[in-house]
């Protein structure tokens, strides 16, 4: 499991190597905006003119995102990543990132990623659940997704799975059967992100034909939140959940649980459920102070003091406070009272997530 993610210096090639539109994609209602391999020199040079020093000592990985990179002609790809070469030699870049289809990685292309510094391979998996598959227009099974993390995972390579969840024919049950499935082979990290009704897709027809409804950004919060404590609880890291916005996005975005912080809202709802779990097993009085790591005092209160008001509502108390406890863990919640403290930790709503 990676503990550190590097700076990613992205380069977006949308739509590349794409063989058929997926059901959730709009790729034909945007123009091709992909940095053609004559430019990649450059724009990693202004890029890595703009870093930071602070962030200069973390692993440095030049990422082509976007498309479906080892589904793109051969003689395209070999372009792409040559000229990422130079950097690589001189260390400037430690190495590359590339992200692709289950059923584009036969023994063939790992060799030559290999050839060219690709270290993470992250794939386009989107359900483990072959009808959620079929319906998504995909083109491929849960099978093309096992084979390739046993060859990426037996070539040496870091895997990432990208998984999504509200497709249609998608529940929760399946859901939780596409977390169990990724989970038994074990990639490095997942990213994780709801369906979306996007502007000249496919689903834009089945959407106003009233056939398909995204999830709400309710049903969506609980999904993410079961989903990230059965991740954790298998020490698989979420790299992120949901999309990241764009004015893109914001534009061609029609419908579904678009959020801006979405990953907040999820580590929040865990937080509220601890301190609902503390508040059940030990209080007295109507005013409690919660105390917890720096980082966590935003997910405590929730979004706008939600939290805070929520469980004010539902323990009838007129205050509470929550401080800074520099010492405590991560992920860690005390509930502080006359007659002592009590706690809890994330990992305890893990080993309970089922």
């Amino acid at each position: 499991m990676t503990n550190r993610p590097p700076l990613i210096i992205p380069i977006f090639l949308p739509y590349a190597g794409c063989r058929n539109q997926c059901l959730f994609c709009n790729q034909k209602a945007i123009p091709d905006k992909a940095l053609p391999p004559s430019a990649v020199r450059t724009f990693i040079e202004a890029s890595l003119r703009t870093l930071p020093p602070r962030r200069s000592h973390k692993e440095k990985q030049v990422a082509f995102y976007g498309g479906s990179f080892t589904a793109m002609e051969k003689e395209d790809q070999i372009s792409y990543l040559r000229e990422v070469q130079p950097f690589l030699s001189s260390g400037l870049i430690d190495s590359v990132r590339i992200s692709t289809r289950p059923d584009a990685l036969d023994e063939e292309t790992l060799g030559r990623l290999r050839a060219f510094g690709v270290k993470t391979v992250e794939v386009g998996v989107q359900s483990m659940v072959d009808e959620v598959l079929l319906r998504s227009l995909r083109g491929h099974q849960a099978e093309d997704t096992l084979v390739a993390t046993s060859r990426l995972k037996h070539g040496g390579f870091e895997v990432g799975h990208q998984l999504m969840i509200g497709l249609p024919g998608d529940t929760f049950d399946r859901f939780q059967e596409t977390l169990d499935r990724i989970i038994d082979v074990e990639p490095d990290f997942v990213r994780i992100h709801p369906t979306l009704v996007l502007r000249g897709s496919p689903l834009e027809r089945l959407w106003r034909d009233g056939i398909y409804s995204p999830l709400s950004l309710k049903e969506t919060v609980q999904w993410l939140k079961s989903g990230l404590l059965k991740l954790e609880r298998s020490l698989i890291r979420v790299a992120r959940l949901g999309l990241q916005p764009t004015k893109d996005l914001e534009r061609d975005c029609l419908a579904g649980p678009f959020h801006p912080a979405l990953h907040h809202l999820v580590d929040s709802a865990i937080f509220f459920d601890m301190a609902k779990h503390l508040l059940q097993n030990d209080r007295k009085g109507s005013r409690v102070l919660f105390l917890c790591h720096p980082g966590d005092a935003s997910n405590v209160r929730g979004q706008r003091n939600e939290n805070i008001l929520k469980l004010k509502e539902a323990f009838d108390l007129k205050e509470i406070t929550v401080r800074i406890g520099e010492d405590l863990p991560r992920g860690s919640l005390v509930l502080q009272t006359e007659t002592g403290n009590t706690s809890i930790h994330r990992k305890e709503l893990v080993d309970h997530a089922n």
